[in-house]
């Protein structure tokens, strides 16, 4: 009886790892809307380290422009890369362009404070300082659209003098595990060090990078994404998965007065819809932009939505292009 069972179970692994390297065979033959090359580069800038208090060094990148200024805030597990396609839209449209590596993240350290959402609400506020920004537009990625929230909530005072508008982007507030078993998997091994295992895998890696895609992913774009995945100390990050499992910001909503589009993937399984439904509810001048047959990857998978919603908050007469 042992034996069979264990025969079977040699079978049963045996047949899910033919099928995913089926699935992924076929995901290869996906056309890519943009290529390797262009999606592994970074943005083009003035790059510079802002210093703070407890020994960080957070990496910034800025590219002037005659328009309205947009920070870029990315998520967790990326850095500033990830917006080399919007970063090049948002410069033909004249605006005035920042962007960092969240800390611990791309070449920005850690520091003596380590991971909290206060502390990198502060680096938040550092950088709008640091740059002194006025009527900026601050997008949030994932990750980076939480810490744009608890930014805006700890700092209702610069974020009236130094912002105009806000666009949150496959994004929460927070109570990262309702509702999204993906992220119910996913994030245990984030935790204990296996996720890295199974991205730099073939065929494994593959798949994990699909699950944050919507329907017919580019190959380009997953190996860009698992790239910039692996490159970071995911051990150490930790604290973050915390954060955005344990605090939530939704009964605090009301608070913010600021304009705010939100922009969410109808297939998005690791910011999954309600999210976006009680973000666009519960902030009082927000709406809601559904992008149809997409996931988590805006960033390339759907880049003229992000700029259509930079575009819709920012004072026309300021634009040139």
């Amino acid at each position: 009886m042992r034996r069979r069972i264990a025969a079977l179970s040699v079978f049963a692994v045996a047949a899910v790892h033919l099928a995913s390297k089926q699935a992924v065979a076929r995901i290869r033959t996906n056309a890519d809307r943009y290529p390797l090359e262009q999606l592994n580069l970074e943005p083009a800038g003035d790059e510079a380290l802002l210093a703070r208090p407890d020994g960080a060094r957070i990496r910034t990148l800025a590219a002037p422009g005659s328009g309205p200024t947009v920070v870029l805030a990315h998520g967790y597990g990326a850095s500033l890369q990830e917006w080399n396609v919007i970063w090049q839209m948002l410069r033909d449209e004249g605006y005035n362009l920042i962007a960092f590596d969240q800390r611990g993240h791309g070449k920005s350290t850690l520091g003596s404070a380590g991971l909290s959402a206060s502390t990198l609400a502060d680096d938040y506020k550092a950088l709008l300082d640091h740059f002194d920004v006025r009527q900026a537009m601050l997008v949030g990625h994932s990750m980076g659209g939480f810490l744009a929230l608890a930014f805006a909530l700890k700092y209702p005072e610069v974020v009236q003098q130094r912002l105009s508008g806000l666009v949150l982007f496959a994004t929460l507030a927070g109570d990262v595990m309702r509702g999204a078993p993906q992220n119910a998997l996913q994030i245990p091994l984030m935790k204990a060090g296996l996720i890295q295992k199974i991205a730099a895998s073939e065929t494994y890696g593959w798949l994990f990078a699909r699950s944050l895609c919507g329907d017919n992913p580019s190959p380009a774009m997953l190996q860009a994404f698992l790239k910039t995945f692996l490159e970071q100390p995911h051990k150490t990050l930790a604290p973050l998965l915390e954060m955005l499992a344990q605090e939530n910001y939704y009964p605090r909503l009301g608070e913010l007065k600021l304009p705010c589009v939100v922009v969410c993937g109808t297939k998005d399984q690791t910011t999954p819809a309600w999210h976006s439904q009680a973000l666009g509810s519960g902030i009082a001048n927000a709406r809601t932009v559904w992008v149809e047959n997409k996931g988590h990857l805006l960033n390339w998978e759907a880049p003229e939505a992000l700029v259509e919603a930079v575009n819709s908050l920012a004072p026309a007469s300021k634009l040139t292009a």
